[in-house]
């Protein structure tokens, strides 16, 4: 937490000595003030792999969410769509109503998929999808993309 204090602190200075202060100049001073953390002591580099987890996060989002969408369109157009719904319980590997709820909010995002419900222990998250031809195939894909790109990104 102190690391982010001197960040924005460097970053107001920079701005400041700037003479315009703006949301660029206020940027270019949050990566200087990052790049100066770094220098002095490496007390910026967790910052540099939260900040590389959260842009691997966000492009693995978008290109699913594509996908999805994609995948939807074409089954909506096709005559004789190969949906195969289902219902099917993935056991989960994170802990706390945050982490849960932010892979069941993610999850959802993504057309043809719905989280339904989370088990009263907490250990298990049951999804509907468009295409569950093999349930174990589905769970895989589901624990292998979001929940562990969401472990990630809460660890």
């Amino acid at each position: 937490m102190k690391g982010l204090l001197w960040i924005l602190l460097l970053a107001g200075a920079w701005a400041a000595l700037s003479g315009a202060v703006s949301g660029v100049q206020l940027a270019v001073g949050m990566a200087l003030g990052l790049g100066v953390l770094i220098f002095l002591g490496g007390a910026g580099t967790d910052y540099l792999r939260k900040a590389r987890v959260v842009a691997a996060f966000a492009v693995f989002f978008v290109v699913e969410l594509v996908k999805a969408n994609l995948r939807v369109t074409r089954d909506v157009l096709s005559p004789k769509p190969p949906i195969a719904p289902g219902v099917v319980g993935i056991p989960l590997d994170l802990e706390g109503d945050g982490p849960i709820a932010l892979f069941a909010i993610v999850m959802t995002l993504t057309p043809g998929t719905l989280a339904l419900d989370v088990s009263e222990d907490r250990k298990t998250l049951y999804v509907h999808g468009m295409w569950v031809r093999d349930a174990e195939a589905f769970r895989r894909e589901q624990k292998a993309g979001f929940e562990r790109r969401v472990k990630e990104l809460v660890e």
